[in-house]
This record gives C-alpha cells, structure tokens and sequence, in this order.
C-alpha cells in the first residue's frame, strides 16, 4: 500500500466521522424541534385548563413565567445547535474536497503508470521487431 493510499484511507476515515458528527448534531436538532413542539402542545392545554377553572387561571401565571424560561432555553440550544451544524457541513465539505483530491492523484498517478507501462512494451515490441527485420535482412544477404 502506498503513502497516498494510505492518505486516502485516513481522509476518508475521517470524511466518514464528519458525517457521523453532522447526523448527530441533526438528530439533537430534531429531539430540540420535537421539545419544542411538546412545550406548545403542553401550554395550549395549560392554557384550556386554566380558561375552565379560577384555581388554574391563578396558577398559570406562574407556569407562563416557567414556561418563557423553557422556550428561551430551547430557543438558544436551537440556535446554538444549527451554527455547529453549518460548522459540521463546512468541515464535511473541506473533507470531501480532501478525500477527492488524493483519489484524484491516485488516478492520475496511476494513469500515469499504465502510459509508461504501454510506452515500455511499445518499446520491447519495436525492438524485437527491428531486431526480426535485421535478422531477415541479414539472412537474404
């Protein structure tokens, strides 16, 4: 195995665990929608209970004061969670540049190797046929 195969293994090992990280921070994301959407889902029940009951009407003002809170939090963990997704597709994309330009030397070397192997049997054919030539040439002499 040559250096640059083995640079291409290391790169792509580590394209592979940027998409692993990208796909987690997604998930968190999603689990942060979902949380979200159970909060709203929670207040409009809080919100009928306390529009049937007194009691319950004294009591959400105080749940909306936690629930301002919680939306808040959710809120930055949102916003914290979608700039280290845009900071994990930038360092997916660097990745994939990098996997791509060692494959991409690979093939040119090996490109490379296949002409000089054709250029050196061209050769060999050339010689064994100029060598027949003076042969034959020497033998009607």
């Amino acid at each position: 195995m040559s250096a640059l195969d083995s640079l291409i293994r290391l790169h792509r090992w580590q394209l592979d665990e940027r998409r692993r990280d990208l796909a987690t921070l997604e998930d968190l994301a999603a689990k942060l929608e979902e949380e979200r959407r159970r909060l709203e889902a929670e207040d409009a029940r809080e919100r009928d209970a306390a529009a049937a009951s007194p009691e319950a009407a004294f009591a959400y003002a105080t749940y909306v004061r936690r629930l301002i809170e919680r939306r808040r939090k959710i809120e930055q963990s949102r916003a914290e969670v979608a700039e280290r997704i845009a900071r994990a597709r930038e360092a997916l994309a660097e990745a994939f540049q990098e996997v791509k330009r060692y494959e991409i030397a690979a093939a040119n070397r090996a490109k490379q190797q296949e002409q000089q192997e054709a250029r050196r049997e061209t050769k060999i054919m050339d010689d064994l046929g100029i060598e027949g030539f003076r042969r034959k040439a020497a033998g009607n002499s």
